[in-house]
Protein backbone atom coordinates (compact mmCIF):
# COMPACT_ATOMS: atom_id res chain seq x y z
CA UNK A 1 0.00 0.00 0.00
CA UNK A 2 1.63 3.91 -0.88
CA UNK A 3 1.52 6.28 1.88
CA UNK A 4 -1.00 8.21 -0.09
CA UNK A 5 -3.52 5.05 0.38
CA UNK A 6 -3.04 5.47 4.61
CA UNK A 7 -6.43 5.69 6.42
CA UNK A 8 -5.57 8.76 8.40
CA UNK A 9 -1.86 9.47 7.62
CA UNK A 10 -1.74 12.91 8.83
CA UNK A 11 -3.09 11.63 12.64
CA UNK A 12 0.19 11.80 15.00
CA UNK A 13 0.55 8.72 17.29
CA UNK A 14 1.25 10.44 20.35
CA UNK A 15 -0.03 8.34 23.07
CA UNK A 16 1.37 9.13 26.09
CA UNK A 17 3.12 5.85 28.38
CA UNK A 18 0.73 7.01 31.05
CA UNK A 19 -2.28 5.04 30.64
CA UNK A 20 -5.19 7.48 32.39
CA UNK A 21 -3.76 10.07 29.74
CA UNK A 22 -4.14 7.87 26.60
CA UNK A 23 -8.03 9.66 26.20
CA UNK A 24 -6.58 13.07 26.75
CA UNK A 25 -4.19 12.61 24.46
CA UNK A 26 -6.76 11.20 21.40
CA UNK A 27 -8.91 14.00 22.25
CA UNK A 28 -6.35 16.36 21.25
CA UNK A 29 -4.77 15.33 17.92
CA UNK A 30 -8.60 14.36 16.70
CA UNK A 31 -9.40 18.46 17.65
CA UNK A 32 -6.35 18.94 15.56
CA UNK A 33 -7.05 17.53 12.94
CA UNK A 34 -10.91 18.57 13.29
CA UNK A 35 -9.90 22.26 13.31
CA UNK A 36 -7.04 22.07 11.04
CA UNK A 37 -9.79 21.00 8.13
CA UNK A 38 -7.80 17.22 8.21
CA UNK A 39 -11.18 16.02 8.99
CA UNK A 40 -13.63 17.94 6.80
CA UNK A 41 -17.21 19.01 8.32
CA UNK A 42 -19.40 16.47 7.36
CA UNK A 43 -17.12 13.32 7.08
CA UNK A 44 -17.73 9.92 8.79
CA UNK A 45 -15.37 8.78 10.88
CA UNK A 46 -14.00 5.64 10.84
CA UNK A 47 -13.46 4.83 14.21
CA UNK A 48 -11.53 1.20 13.74
CA UNK A 49 -8.77 2.97 11.56
CA UNK A 50 -8.55 5.81 13.74
CA UNK A 51 -7.26 2.93 16.30
CA UNK A 52 -5.13 1.56 14.29
CA UNK A 53 -3.42 4.94 13.13
CA UNK A 54 -3.28 5.95 16.42
CA UNK A 55 -2.01 2.81 17.81
CA UNK A 56 -4.93 2.54 20.73
CA UNK A 57 -8.02 0.85 21.78
CA UNK A 58 -11.59 1.88 21.08
CA UNK A 59 -12.20 2.81 24.12
CA UNK A 60 -10.13 6.07 24.30
CA UNK A 61 -11.18 6.75 20.51
CA UNK A 62 -15.05 6.74 21.42
CA UNK A 63 -14.08 8.33 24.54
CA UNK A 64 -12.53 11.15 22.89
CA UNK A 65 -15.46 11.50 20.21
CA UNK A 66 -17.85 12.12 23.00
CA UNK A 67 -15.60 14.60 24.35
CA UNK A 68 -15.55 16.17 20.85
CA UNK A 69 -19.47 15.62 20.53
CA UNK A 70 -19.76 18.12 23.69
CA UNK A 71 -17.50 20.85 22.24
CA UNK A 72 -19.54 20.86 18.91
CA UNK A 73 -16.84 19.13 16.95
CA UNK A 74 -18.47 15.58 16.38
CA UNK A 75 -21.85 14.51 15.72
CA UNK A 76 -22.23 10.56 17.00
CA UNK A 77 -25.40 8.56 15.22
CA UNK A 78 -27.01 5.94 17.28
CA UNK A 79 -26.49 2.73 15.26
CA UNK A 80 -24.81 4.43 12.38
CA UNK A 81 -21.57 5.84 14.19
CA UNK A 82 -19.74 9.10 13.68
CA UNK A 83 -19.24 12.29 11.80
CA UNK A 84 -16.90 15.17 12.11
CA UNK A 85 -19.81 18.15 12.80
CA UNK A 86 -20.74 20.64 10.02
CA UNK A 87 -20.24 23.83 11.27
CA UNK A 88 -23.14 26.09 12.06
CA UNK A 89 -23.44 29.07 10.74
CA UNK A 90 -26.33 30.21 13.01
CA UNK A 91 -23.21 29.90 16.26
CA UNK A 92 -20.45 31.14 13.92
CA UNK A 93 -22.82 34.86 13.65
CA UNK A 94 -23.39 34.73 17.53
CA UNK A 95 -19.68 34.36 18.31
CA UNK A 96 -18.22 36.71 16.14
CA UNK A 97 -21.19 39.38 17.16
CA UNK A 98 -19.99 38.19 21.17
CA UNK A 99 -16.60 39.02 19.87
CA UNK A 100 -16.88 42.49 17.93
CA UNK A 101 -18.34 44.02 21.07
CA UNK A 102 -15.99 42.53 23.72
CA UNK A 103 -12.73 42.82 21.52
CA UNK A 104 -13.86 46.25 20.60
CA UNK A 105 -14.57 46.96 24.58
CA UNK A 106 -11.14 45.17 25.30
CA UNK A 107 -9.27 47.57 23.48
CA UNK A 108 -10.88 50.60 25.44
CA UNK A 109 -9.33 49.56 28.25
CA UNK A 110 -6.06 48.49 26.95
CA UNK A 111 -5.54 52.31 25.92
CA UNK A 112 -6.43 53.10 28.94
CA UNK A 113 -4.34 51.17 30.84
CA UNK A 114 -1.12 51.50 27.93
CA UNK A 115 0.34 48.33 29.52
CA UNK A 116 4.03 48.57 28.98
CA UNK A 117 5.66 46.59 25.79
CA UNK A 118 1.84 46.29 24.38
CA UNK A 119 3.17 47.89 20.59
CA UNK A 120 6.27 45.88 20.58
CA UNK A 121 4.10 42.91 21.43
CA UNK A 122 1.99 43.59 18.53
CA UNK A 123 4.88 44.94 16.36
CA UNK A 124 6.43 41.24 16.69
CA UNK A 125 3.46 39.54 15.94
CA UNK A 126 2.99 41.32 12.70
CA UNK A 127 6.34 40.42 11.54
CA UNK A 128 5.41 36.51 11.86
CA UNK A 129 1.68 37.44 10.61
CA UNK A 130 3.64 38.93 7.19
CA UNK A 131 6.42 36.44 6.89
CA UNK A 132 3.92 33.42 7.19
CA UNK A 133 1.57 35.29 4.84
CA UNK A 134 4.42 35.36 2.25
CA UNK A 135 4.48 31.69 2.61
CA UNK A 136 1.60 31.28 2.28
CA UNK A 137 1.74 29.50 5.44
CA UNK A 138 -1.86 28.68 6.45
CA UNK A 139 -1.38 26.88 9.91
CA UNK A 140 1.67 29.31 10.89
CA UNK A 141 -0.56 32.18 10.19
CA UNK A 142 -3.36 30.92 11.96
CA UNK A 143 -1.57 30.46 14.78
CA UNK A 144 -0.19 34.18 14.84
CA UNK A 145 -3.42 35.50 14.30
CA UNK A 146 -5.19 34.22 17.26
CA UNK A 147 -1.98 35.11 19.29
CA UNK A 148 -2.72 38.95 18.12
CA UNK A 149 -6.17 38.43 20.01
CA UNK A 150 -4.88 37.07 23.02
CA UNK A 151 -2.59 39.65 23.38
CA UNK A 152 -5.11 42.13 23.32
CA UNK A 153 -7.15 40.04 26.18
CA UNK A 154 -3.39 39.00 28.12
CA UNK A 155 -2.83 42.90 28.83
CA UNK A 156 -6.57 43.01 30.11
CA UNK A 157 -5.72 40.15 32.30
CA UNK A 158 -9.81 39.92 32.41
CA UNK A 159 -10.45 35.94 32.64
CA UNK A 160 -14.08 35.78 32.39
CA UNK A 161 -13.75 37.52 29.56
CA UNK A 162 -11.27 35.60 28.12
CA UNK A 163 -12.98 32.26 28.86
CA UNK A 164 -16.00 33.75 26.86
CA UNK A 165 -14.06 33.86 24.09
CA UNK A 166 -12.17 30.54 24.07
CA UNK A 167 -15.41 28.37 24.88
CA UNK A 168 -16.77 28.45 21.30
CA UNK A 169 -12.97 29.39 19.52
CA UNK A 170 -12.48 25.85 18.08
CA UNK A 171 -15.79 25.64 15.95
CA UNK A 172 -14.34 28.90 15.18
CA UNK A 173 -10.90 28.55 14.30
CA UNK A 174 -11.90 25.76 11.67
CA UNK A 175 -14.91 28.00 9.71
CA UNK A 176 -12.08 31.32 9.73
CA UNK A 177 -9.28 28.42 7.92
CA UNK A 178 -12.26 27.60 5.37
CA UNK A 179 -11.67 31.23 3.73
CA UNK A 180 -7.78 31.61 4.82
CA UNK A 181 -6.79 31.54 1.22
CA UNK A 182 -3.57 33.85 -0.01
CA UNK A 183 -5.63 36.96 -0.41
CA UNK A 184 -7.51 36.53 3.28
CA UNK A 185 -3.72 36.11 4.24
CA UNK A 186 -2.47 39.50 3.30
CA UNK A 187 -5.99 41.45 4.28
CA UNK A 188 -6.27 39.82 7.59
CA UNK A 189 -2.45 41.04 8.04
CA UNK A 190 -3.72 44.28 6.94
CA UNK A 191 -6.62 44.41 9.57
CA UNK A 192 -4.53 43.31 12.44
CA UNK A 193 -1.66 46.36 11.21
CA UNK A 194 -4.64 48.93 11.53
CA UNK A 195 -5.83 47.95 14.86
CA UNK A 196 -2.23 48.05 16.35
CA UNK A 197 -1.73 51.31 14.19
CA UNK A 198 -4.55 52.94 16.46
CA UNK A 199 -3.31 51.42 19.50
CA UNK A 200 0.20 52.70 18.90
CA UNK A 201 -1.04 56.35 17.90
CA UNK A 202 -2.81 56.20 20.90
CA UNK A 203 -6.06 56.75 19.29
CA UNK A 204 -8.91 54.18 20.63
CA UNK A 205 -12.05 55.35 18.63
CA UNK A 206 -8.90 54.39 15.39
CA UNK A 207 -8.14 51.41 16.90
CA UNK A 208 -12.09 50.12 17.97
CA UNK A 209 -13.35 51.14 14.29
CA UNK A 210 -10.12 48.96 13.06
CA UNK A 211 -11.61 45.92 14.78
CA UNK A 212 -14.75 46.36 14.06
CA UNK A 213 -14.07 46.65 10.34
CA UNK A 214 -12.04 43.87 11.16
CA UNK A 215 -14.50 41.08 12.40
CA UNK A 216 -17.40 42.70 10.05
CA UNK A 217 -14.97 41.42 7.33
CA UNK A 218 -14.15 37.96 8.06
CA UNK A 219 -17.82 36.92 9.03
CA UNK A 220 -18.95 38.11 5.80
CA UNK A 221 -16.91 36.62 3.72
CA UNK A 222 -17.39 33.37 5.69
CA UNK A 223 -21.14 33.59 5.03
CA UNK A 224 -20.04 34.38 1.26
CA UNK A 225 -18.11 31.19 1.27
CA UNK A 226 -20.65 29.36 2.77
CA UNK A 227 -23.29 29.84 -0.19
CA UNK A 228 -20.75 28.25 -2.46
CA UNK A 229 -19.97 25.05 0.10
CA UNK A 230 -23.51 24.44 1.40
CA UNK A 231 -22.37 20.70 2.41
CA UNK A 232 -19.88 21.97 4.83
CA UNK A 233 -22.47 23.93 7.04
CA UNK A 234 -25.16 22.44 8.77
CA UNK A 235 -27.90 25.82 8.73
CA UNK A 236 -26.88 27.02 5.50
CA UNK A 237 -30.48 27.82 4.68
CA UNK A 238 -30.04 31.09 7.18
CA UNK A 239 -27.69 32.76 5.39
CA UNK A 240 -29.73 35.03 3.46
CA UNK A 241 -30.44 36.66 6.74
CA UNK A 242 -27.08 36.59 8.53
CA UNK A 243 -25.18 38.20 5.13
CA UNK A 244 -26.94 41.40 5.77
CA UNK A 245 -25.53 42.13 9.17
CA UNK A 246 -21.96 41.82 7.67
CA UNK A 247 -22.54 44.00 4.50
Amino acid sequence: MSTTEIPYKFLVNATPPERGNVTASVTAELRRAIVTLELKPGEILDKGAICERLGVSRFPVSEALARLQSEGLVEIMPQRGSMVSRVRIADVVEYMLIRKALESEAIRVLMARRPEGIVEELERNLAEQARAARKGDRETFHRFDVEFHEILFEAMDFSRIRAVIDSARANLDRARLLILDPRRLTATQAEHKAIADGIAAGDAERAVAAMRRHIDKVTGELLAFAKTAPDLFADAERLADDIALFD
